[in-house]
This record gives C-alpha cells, structure tokens and sequence, in this order.
C-alpha cells in the first residue's frame, strides 16, 4: 500500500467526517434538544450552498460570500422553525417527518424555479486552488486543508458555546426541563428558534464548503442527510461529542472503504471477483456500524449525560 495515498485518502475521510459534524451537529441540536424530527434539514445544506454560489459570483470573492450566505441561511432557519415546525412541536415523530418531507418537496421545487435545473459551480479564489507539496508524491490541495480547519474551528466554536456560554446553559437546560426553564421567565420559543437557526447555518456551512468541489446542485442534501442521521445513530442522539467522533469515524471508514476495500478483497479471492464485490460493500460499511452499534450498544457510543 502506498503511505502517499494512505495518508491523502485519510485527510480525505477526516474532511468528509467535519462536514458531516457540520451536518450532523445541527441536526443533535434539533433533534435532541427540541425533539423534533427535521428530514429537511439537508435541503438547509442545498440552500447554504446555492446562496453561496450566487453570491460568489455578486461579489467575485468566495470568502465573503461565505461570509453573507451563513446569516441569510440562519434567516431561513428561523423561518422554518417558526412557520413548520413550531405548529408540529406538540405532535408526535411521525407528523414530524411528514411535514418536513414535505417541505423538503417545497424547497426542492423552489430551487429549481429560483436557480434554475442544472447545477451551479462555485469558483475559488487562486490562492485557494493550489497545492501543498509535502514530497514527490504527496500533494494536498490547498481549499482541502481550508475545509478541515473551518471545520474544526466550527467544533470549537460549538463546544464553546454549549458549555461555556449563557446561550450554552439555556440550551442545555432547555433540553433537560423546558417546562422548568419557561416558568423561569425564558422565552423558550424564541430560544428553540435560535437553535434551529444555528443548526441551519452549520448545514449551510457545510453546503457551502462542498460546493467548489462537487457544485451546487437540487437535492444535494437527500443523501447527506442521511448519513447524517447515521452518524447521530453511532455517535448517540442529543450528544455532540458522539457526533463529532462518530463523523469523523463514519468519514474515514467511508473512505478508506471505497479505496482500499478491494485490495483487501483480492487476499481472499479473484481480482475480478474483488473488484466487483468491494464497491458494494463498503458502500454497506457505515449502515453495517450502524447496524452493529444498535445491537450491541443502542444508546450509541457515546450517549449524552442524564441527570
């Protein structure tokens, strides 16, 4: 095996698992705070990606498009939370996920009135198309390594913020006692609508950061979120270090599977038959942990602390 591509194919799982912490940690909050089943939160991730897109070409600069579209992405957050899924808190799970598959429709459809079918590419600054040349054959691209470090930089920030900040403490209280926390004077809908707002900008983020690389394109979102919820499933619901180890788990597996699978297949049987074989597997691989995880460990493996 080629420690080259060893260590690029890792770089790749640890960028594809911070992206999907982005996704994931928006939905913990949602999901394990307000207890509501939010299926478009992945259209949020579309969304934050084509406003991004639009604005780089308004302002010419990927940077401070970046910069524009997360508040406008929050915007929309806060209009969903208020306008579907505060009607929805006091149903149950199933009502949840009827509505927001049907917002998820609504959107869909919105997009291709607003940007039209076809995918939008996302150009990058030159000083972000680069590469980092470490020797003759390992080359990291540039905006790769910038994704990994927005993407840690947004975990720091979100640990900071729910564990060291008074917005943090509400949240967290909020999440143990809402009845409690509302009969102390706090606004708890406009505190759940800041929450959902938040989970959106880290799906938009994340939508964003994509973009240069695959572009933006309608239902983008469909297939990310569900590994999202997977990555939930793994790490455990409503815990944000479960989400963070568990992306970063689901990221490298996911991709080292794809690239490395069939080498090991071809130990046991054929090329031919190794070939076929691998990319259906590790295709399987993440919904396999997730399958293993609820039999052996259904709280997740790293379950939140209860009081």
């Amino acid at each position: 095996m080629d420690l080259s591509l060893l260590i690029i194919q890792a770089l790749n799982g640890v960028q594809l698992g911070l992206l999907l912490f982005l996704v994931a940690s928006g939905l913990t909050l949602v999901f394990g705070i307000l207890d509501f089943v939010n299926l478009a939160h992945g259209s949020l991730y579309m969304l934050g990606a084509f406003i991004c897109a639009s604005l780089t070409f308004l302002f010419g600069n990927f940077l401070w498009a970046v910069l524009v579209a997360l508040p406008l992405t929050g915007a929309i957050g806060y209009l969903v939370e208020r306008f579907v899924a505060r009607p929805l808190y006091a149903r149950d799970h199933l009502d949840h996920v009827l509505g927001t598959f049907g917002l998820i429709l609504v959107l869909d459809t919105l997009t291709h009135l607003v940007w039209g079918p076809a995918g939008i590419a996302v150009p990058l600054p030159d000083w972000l198309e680069g590469q980092l040349t470490l020797s003759e054959t390992l080359v990291i691209p540039t905006y790769r390594l910038l994704i990994i470090g927005a993407g840690l930089s947004a975990a720091v920030g979100l640990f900071w913020l729910v564990n060291y900040t008074r917005l943090g403490m509400l949240i967290r209280a909020g999440a143990s006692n809402r009845t409690m926390v509302s009969a102390l004077g706090i606004d708890i809908q406009t505190l759940f609508a800041l929450v959902f707002a938040l989970g959106a900008m880290l799906a938009g983020l994340a939508g964003m950061l994509i973009a240069p690389i695959t572009e933006a394109s309608i239902g983008m979102g469909n297939n990310i979120i569900i590994t999202a919820f997977v990555v939930i499933i793994v790490g455990g619901i409503g815990s944000m270090k479960g989400a963070f180890i568990a992306a970063i788990l689901i990221g490298l597996i996911d991709t080292m599977g794809r690239s490395f699978l069939d080498d090991l297949f071809k130990l046991a049987m054929s090329p031919e038959a190794a070939e076929t074989s691998a990319p259906a597997v590790s295709a399987m691989l993440i919904y396999i942990i997730m399958a293993l995880v609820l039999a052996l460990r259904p709280q997740g493996l790293f379950p939140p602390r209860t009081r």
